[in-house]
């Protein structure tokens, strides 16, 4: 018997099995579907490629067809010590001030950025030192992508010439910028959850930790959690028991599958998969929201950026060659390099879009395939809508918990993520024709100067964009009695039942999501512990 049983242990789940064992009186389990974080390939910042639809630590799930007549979709999760910190392209990014606020404005108290500035600061161990802003000396290492190919000193100064303002921690404004991207790295390493969180206490009496071990269902007794159902590869079935709470952090995609198997979800979902239905609850597996990546790939007209650096084997080898002898070179830097948030249009109060830089260019992205550098020298922008308002939806198609999930994202099905994402692929093409980067390019490769119309944005975004792996909302928080969890996390209908993790958000935090789950995760682990 624990106190505590957290299923997942990915960003949030290594968070609270920090906390919820710093008092030697508190038993926890922590249980991970996947691996222990041993690839060598975690460790190199770039080794993203080789991890990225990597079935040995990362789940694979195929969305429904993205418009009529078009493909499905491959999304990847960490599966493994870490989650998705430990396969992800290590971006680090916080969330505008006024997200956290509007998270307090719907219903959700203690959830400002008045609450949340101060748990960012004690996580990060900023290698710019502390400041009103960051943090140091905490369990995260946060630095600027450093090493930078010169390529990206073009793309800061293009920038800075169509009225961004050049920084150098992308964190520390809300306003309009463009700098290195901020990382969870450190001496030229990635630096995941685990870690930062989990490996530093593995050696508590107080934690256990199971891996390879899959939750099949949750265990009640009456309308009380008390436990969960498991089982391993071998077909191993055992329940393990929480005598305070049971806390569901397996993201956005796994918690609502997990949730609706339990019999917590839409009726005719739970009925149509043959699950019997506990709790009738519409909202559980709604509301999804992703990011959609725009892409503009552009060919150069020089021998520029990383291309030949990377593209072939050989590149390959002489790259892990330089990394292994110095932490150094085109493998010590996160998948983006450079990092941009600006208005779509002149007359909003704040960003509405986020630029993501590479000195690289891909090739055309092929479902269920590894990315393929161009040999061609190139580089890629990549925006997204940073907060978009089309829902998608999640929902098991069976009582097998290994069984498909139907994931439908319904990307752009709103006016504002139409217009918004329109508006962003023109400031996207600011960066091609300003200087001094326009020098440097010789066309535009992908999606090609003939679409311009919203409609051919769009539908250009569906064919050849990409996902931001950034799902929420799937069990949002909220004060209504038709929201999945309450501010303080609890699923309502039944007790000792919480979820941390990004399917809370009933808003997108605006940019990457690793950074802000592990900040929520810190505060919902005073919220656990104060309910004793």
């Amino acid at each position: 018997m624990f106190d505590y049983v957290i299923a997942g242990a990915g960003s949030a789940g290594c968070v609270l099995a920090n906390r919820l064992t710093a008092d030697p009186g508190r038993r926890v389990l922590l249980i991970e579907a996947g691996v222990v974080d041993r690839s060598p390939y975690i460790r190199v910042p770039k080794g993203v490629g080789k991890l990225f639809m990597n079935p040995k630590v990362s789940w694979v799930y195929r969305t429904r067809q993205l418009k009529a007549g078009g493909q499905s979709e491959q999304w990847t999760r960490g599966r493994v010590l870490g989650g998705s910190s430990s396969v992800n392209g290590l971006i680090y990014n916080r969330g505008q001030q006024a997200d956290y606020d509007e998270l307090v404005r719907l219903g959700n108290p203690g959830w400002g950025w008045d609450t949340m500035l101060p748990v960012f600061r004690a996580i990060e161990d900023n290698a710019f030192g502390a400041s009103a802003t960051r943090g140091r000396g905490g369990p995260l290492h946060v630095c600027a992508a450093a090493d930078l190919d010169p390529l990206c000193g073009e793309l800061i100064a293009t920038g800075a010439a169509v009225g961004l303002t050049p920084v150098t921690d992308v964190n520390e404004s809300d306003e309009e910028r463009i700098g290195p991207a901020m990382c969870t790295m450190v001496a030229g390493r990635r630096w995941s959850a685990a870690d930062a969180f989990l490996h530093p206490v593995r050696k508590r009496p107080n934690l256990a930790v199971l891996t390879g071990t899959r939750i099949t269902e949750i265990l009640f007794e009456g309308d009380k959690a008390v436990g969960v159902r498991t089982r391993t590869p071998g077909g191993a079935v055992t329940d393990y028991y929480a005598a305070r709470e049971v806390v569901l952090s397996l993201g956005s995609l796994e918690t609502p599958r997990l949730l609706q198997l339990s019999g917590i979800g839409p009726a005719e979902v739970l009925r149509a998969a043959g699950v019997g239905v506990r709790l009738d609850r519409t909202n559980v597996g709604a509301r999804l929201r992703e990011h959609r990546g725009l892409a503009i790939r552009v060919r150069l007209n020089k021998d520029a950026g990383l291309n030949r650096k990377l593209a072939t084997p050989a590149a390959q080898a002489l790259a892990a060659m330089k990394y292994a002898a110095t932490r150094g070179g085109p493998l010590a830097t996160p998948a983006y390099e450079v990092i941009a948030f600006l208005r779509t249009r002149p007359e909003l109060d704040r960003p509405d879009g986020m630029l993501l830089f590479a000195p690289w260019s891909a090739g055309a992205y092929v479902p269920g395939k590894a990315v393929r550098i161009e040999r061609e020298p190139g580089f890629s922008i990549a925006g997204q809508v940073l907060r978009p308002t089309s829902e998608g939806t999640v929902a098991i198609t069976s009582a097998d918990p290994d069984g498909e999930l139907d994931i439908d994202p319904r990307f752009f099905s709103t006016v504002h993520d139409r217009r918004v994402g329109a508006d962003l692929m023109r400031r996207m093409r600011e960066f091609v024709t300003g200087e001094p980067i326009a020098s440097w390019v010789a066309h535009e490769t992908f999606p090609g100067r003939g679409v311009r119309s919203e409609e051919d944005i769009v539908d250009a975004a569906l064919t050849g964009g990409y996902c931001g792996f950034h799902a929420i909302g799937t069990c949002a928080m909220g004060p209504a009695d038709e929201d999945v969890v309450d501010p303080e996390l609890r699923v309502r209908g039944v007790s000792s039942l919480r979820v941390v993790d990004c399917s809370v958000l009933p808003v997108m935090v605006a940019g990457n999501l690793n950074g802000p789950i592990m900040a929520m995760a810190w505060r919902a682990a005073d919220l656990i512990t104060r309910a004793v």
